[in-house]
């Protein structure tokens, strides 16, 4: 009798407990904006991870907060994450909900924070050429106010359509279509605002460029929220371009691709777009755009004023030429710029109950194609009882490498929900070993979340524990969204 009473009261507790933070929030942001649905709840902890898929395909039940706040400025976001410090509750933060990685799961309970009212653009500079935007305004959105005054922000994700946010884009270190030449996130913030523990908003230097210390930016950018709320972010913009060049060339194999590519960037041409296909991925891409090729494939689009486009695309054929690459022609590569969202519309993104991962990595060139094999033959050869297929394109380069943009598909996984996640979790663990121990990264755009956390310490090493030294500091109590990033539970809650 003792225990179920004991059960029973740590029952009434929490719930008096939650209430009590309700109204001490709802006398922040509104009471219509704030409350304990569970059906709200489990929307903010979904995201597009092939975990969260799976459960919602299952009916079985995701770890969710307890409450449900939706803050309409940054004031508000400090002033929540104030009361959250206070109780030692966990916050987690949720733009779109477009993350692969599980970075919304609330293993811990306690606040999930939509940041979608966080949705205006402030300032449009057309002097330094800089945008700055509340973090919850959504890429389409955006670029809709951008495309008015002919101006871009050229960062568009795969997930640009499944309401990614642009304080997503930086949580993550995003890669976008164009990024190649126009870099990442990473590479296109300037400034950035965000609330941080115990409850205080800091803005970042108005330029990223300094000598005054190490970057405090560039720190929050990627932390996924562990280390900070990001509310607002200043970004580079562009001119919408003059004029944009195709070329398509077709290769006999992955390693004359990979060439033509790295001479393209080591001669430091820039083309907006180097999408390299393997022949599985090409003939998936065939099919869906209709473009009756097959093989490697390698898409190059050129963009900016008439005469650069010109001359790039010209010296660029002749590399691709030099290498053995036979020419498709311009149309290709507008078909496929045409329909480069294609990939990612409902029937063609995998989904459950098929067992798949994208399992992206970025390197040196010198270990590129090696890294290609090796994970291709561990997952193929490894799982060959579950006849695991692997297809991979090179979405995104840099001067010194590029970016793997890899997925493992498994079609007929078990039945059994337990053996289902644990054969996921262990076609992942392959892939990552494959990547590390061939000098590829953990990810290269879509983040850690909670899915890769394990990995964490393989990846940094002893580094890893300045990371654990940060989140202490910064965040001492482990309430910003703990378990994710490699990242531990939160501490000394009473919650």
């Amino acid at each position: 009798m003792y225990q179920k009473r004991d059960l029973d009261q740590s029952t009434i507790r929490d719930q008096y407990l939650i209430a009590q933070v309700q109204r001490e929030i709802a006398s922040v942001v509104g009471p219509e904006n704030v409350n304990t649905d569970e059906t709200l709840l489990h929307e903010q902890s979904a995201d597009w991870s092939w975990i969260s898929q799976y459960l919602k395909y299952k009916s079985l039940p995701v770890p969710t907060a307890d409450i449900y706040v939706r803050p309409g400025t940054a004031e508000e976001v400090a002033e929540v994450l104030r009361i959250a410090c206070e109780y030692k509750i966990p916050v987690v933060p949720r733009g779109g909900g477009s993350g692969t990685q599980g970075g919304t799961f609330a293993i811990y309970g306690g606040i999930a924070m939509d940041l979608r009212r966080l949705n205006k653009v402030l300032h449009i500079d057309e002097v330094s050429m800089i945008v700055t935007a509340e973090a919850g305004i959504e890429g389409p959105e955006l670029e809709k106010i951008l495309n008015a005054k002919g101006l871009t922000m050229p960062h568009y994700p795969g997930s640009f359509h499944f309401g990614a946010t642009l304080g997503g884009y930086l949580a993550a270190r995003g890669s976008g279509v164009v990024s190649t030449k126009y870099g990442k996130a990473e590479d296109l913030v300037l400034q950035l605002e965000a609330a941080v523990p115990p409850g205080k908003l800091v803005e970042t230097m108005k330029v990223p460029n300094h000598a005054s210390g190490p970057g405090i930016m560039q720190a929050i950018v990627g932390s996924e929220g562990t280390l900070g709320i990001i509310t607002k972010a200043s970004m580079r913009i562009e001119r919408i371009p003059e004029s944009m060049e195709f070329l398509s060339y077709g290769f006999k194999n992955i390693s004359e691709g990979i060439e033509a590519a790295r001479r393209i960037m080591t001669d430091r041409w820039r083309p907006a777009v180097i999408r390299l296909y393997d022949e599985a991925d090409s003939a998936k891409l065939s099919s869906w755009l209709n473009l009756g090729v097959e093989g490697v494939l390698l898409i190059i689009m050129c963009d900016g004023k008439k005469a650069l486009t010109a001359l790039e695309s010209s010296e660029i054929a002749k590399l691709c030429e030099a290498v053995g690459g036979k020419s498709y022609g311009p149309e290709i590569g507008k078909m496929w710029w045409d329909g480069k969202y294609e990939p990612f519309k409902h029937g063609n993104i995998p989904a459950p109950p098929q067992v798949f991962g994208t399992t992206d990595t970025c390197a040196r060139f010198e270990d590129l194609e090696k890294i290609y094999w090796a994970k291709k033959k561990v997952i193929e050869e490894g799982f060959s009882e579950y006849k695991a297929r692997y297809t991979a394109h090179f979405s995104h380069w840099f001067p010194w490498g590029g970016m793997i943009y890899d997925r493992f598909y498994i079609d007929n996984g078990p039945e059994d929900p337990q053996e289902a996640i644990a054969l996921h979790d262990r076609v992942w663990d392959a892939a990552i070993k494959a990547s590390l121990d061939n000098g590829g990264s953990l990810n290269e755009h879509h983040g850690v979340g909670l899915k890769l956390g394990r990995f964490m310490r393989v990846q940094h090493g002893a580094a890893f524990d300045l990371l654990l030294g940060v989140k202490d500091a910064w965040d001492p109590d482990g309430i910003l969204n703990p378990g994710k990033l490699g990242f531990g539970p939160p501490k000394n809650g009473r919650y």
